[in-house]
């Protein structure tokens, strides 16, 4: 049932015309008033990257200057929305989206929640390192607003209908029970018909990794530029309570993440070393 009373922020690193965010949109409206603030393009892989040394351009979406910003050809029909316009574009990061949100252009309401997505393509492993959607519910954390971040794990032309169901599902249960201080949901949905999910798994972030290849190519001026390139890898070690395994198997993976960083059981051994300044 919808609560006109919730404030739900959403946003994304693929950008403000991704499926996946509308996709999205379109569920979590049915719980409550939605906000979204993305990125004007992809943005993916920057990380918790925030904009300090240019100004940051905001502009309601789809803009009504169209000459000046173009809605690529791809985009999703925005004419779905409740009154003709999607959101906000942010000439930023996911992480300035957050932080715009939260400090400019809610000064007096503030988010309920956070839901950063629906990404395109995974974020398990190493991956939620450099991910700007884990970013994103990593930013929201830290600002205190209950958050998570959903991936659909296909670079392929995908249907974000059951992902979207599931965050819906998930967001009402995140704001019935909370969240503990500092911490975050990843969630990753397999690309798989809705049938072939086999549940729900609590997991640990693996430590699958990208063999990563920079392939040398020439441009038009046959001058040489670089792009990266590779593959994912899945370590052996990596166990059955991994965010890997559980998408391998269709199962959703849902990892609690804590953005401190510190080795705690590191802390003691550190001290036997009784480094000085002398």
């Amino acid at each position: 049932m919808k609560n006109d009373n919730l404030l739900i922020l959403l946003t994304n690193d693929d950008g403000i015309h991704a499926p996946g965010l509308f996709a999205l949109y379109q569920e979590i409206k049915k719980l409550g008033k939605v906000l979204i603030v993305a990125p004007d393009s992809e943005r993916s892989a920057v990380g918790h990257a925030i904009t300090l040394s240019q100004p940051l351009r905001v502009w309601p979406w789809p803009p009504a200057n169209r000459a000046a910003h173009p809605i690529p050809p791809k985009s999703t029909n925005f004419t779905d929305t409740d009154d003709g316009v999607w959101g906000y574009a942010v000439s930023g990061t996911p992480a300035d989206c957050v932080k715009i949100a939260y400090w400019a252009l809610l000064q007096e309401r503030k988010p309920d929640l956070l839901i950063s997505g629906i990404n395109h393509g995974s974020n398990t492993g190493l991956n939620v390192i450099y991910s700007g959607t884990v970013s994103a519910a990593t930013e929201g954390t830290i600002l205190n607003i209950p958050s998570f971040a959903i991936s659909l794990t296909t670079y392929e032309e995908a249907d974000f209908s059951f992902a979207a169901k599931f965050a819906r599902k998930l967001a009402t249960v995140i704001l019935q029970n909370g969240l503990p201080v500092g911490t975050y949901l990843n969630v990753n949905v397999p690309a798989v018909p809705e049938n072939q999910i086999r549940g729900i798994a609590i997991t640990r972030q693996g430590q699958a990794v990208y063999r990563e290849k920079f392939e040398q190519r020439k441009d038009p001026q046959n001058k040489t530029y670089y792009w990266l390139t590779g593959y994912k890898i899945n370590l052996e070690n990596d166990g059955p309570d991994t965010d890997d395994y559980a998408i391998l198997n269709n199962m959703i993976s849902i990892t609690p993440v804590h953005y401190d960083l510190t080795n705690y059981q590191f802390l003691d051994k550190l001290k036997q070393w009784k480094l000085k300044l002398e």
